[in-house]
Order: structure tokens, then C-alpha cells, then sequence
């Protein structure tokens, strides 16, 4: 198969903050103030078009997404201390595949409902984004690179 150059989706691209890369996937946030959001999107296309499922990963990819989300998990649950942590793959709007980790709070505008669909409310404020820089993305392991100039 043809190797062909990654391409992020571009409403990610419009949505979302980029964070840095694990190996395997881009971390990105969603640009909002209400939930700590966070989407890995792998960098794997099969020929021009995106991925759009887990399974459509080959299996060597398939484990480094789960040990790449595990450390993204594992991490943002001793770091927020949430009451639930949402892990899921819908793309029923943006084709290509990304993987949200939502942090939950019993006090978060949409607790107990879905997140989904829900308005997104304010931009991340520029001091979360600096404490999560400073704080939460050096304690990323497994091959996570920081993208500067955040």
C-alpha cells in the first residue's frame, strides 16, 4: 500500500488546540472552557481517505492507540480527579477517526447526559491552557512530544 502524507480533518483542525503527538496519534483539546476535552486522532490514512473506525487500524497500530490512550487516561484521571472519564469514537460528523477522552464532573453543565450535541460555551481561557502546558503534558509518557508555542 502506498504511503500517503497524514491530512487532519479540517473542522479537528478549527475545533481543537494541538498539544502535542504520542507515536502514533496527534493530541489535540477541544477549544472549550466547559469540559477538559481531549481527542487522539492516529496519523494513519489509507491511501487519500481517513480512517474513520478503530479497526480499520492495522493490529501493530491497534496496540500502541491503546497504550497511548491508557497513558492519556491514566494521566488525566490523577490530574482532574473526575467522577467519570467518557472515552469514545463517534465521527457521525467528522469522517475521520479521533478518539475523545472527556473528563466529567457531577457539577459539569451536561452531568449525567451525553456531552455530544451539547453547545461548547467559551474558549479554553489562555491560564488553563498554560497549566495544562505546564502541568498536566510533561507527565504524558509512551513517546509523547510537546508541540511548542502553546
Amino acid at each position: 500500500m502506498p504511503s500517503h502524507t497524514f491530512a487532519l480533518h479540517p473542522q479537528l483542525a478549527q475545533d481543537s488546540l494541538l498539544l502535542g503527538s504520542y507515536p502514533l496519534c496527534m493530541l489535540r483539546m477541544l477549544n472549550t472552557g466547559l469540559y477538559p476535552w481531549f481527542l487522539l486522532i492516529p496519523r494513519r490514512m489509507s491511501g487519500e481517505q481517513w480512517l474513520g473506525e478503530l479497526y480499520d487500524l492495522e493490529a501493530a497500530d491497534q496496540q500502541q492507540w491503546l497504550l497511548e490512550s491508557m497513558d492519556l487516561s491514566h494521566q488525566l484521571a490523577a490530574f482532574y480527579q473526575p467522577d467519570k472519564l467518557n472515552i469514545a469514537s463517534i465521527g457521525n460528523r467528522v469522517p475521520q477517526l479521533h478518539i475523545h477522552h472527556v473528563v466529567r464532573f457531577a457539577s459539569d453543565p451536561a452531568w449525567p447526559g451525553v456531552v455530544w450535541g451539547q453547545p461548547l460555551g467559551d474558549a479554553l481561557d489562555a491560564a488553563s491552557l498554560a497549566r495544562i502546558r505546564r502541568d498536566f503534558l510533561p507527565a504524558l509518557g509512551q513517546g509523547f512530544v510537546m508541540q511548542g508555542g502553546l
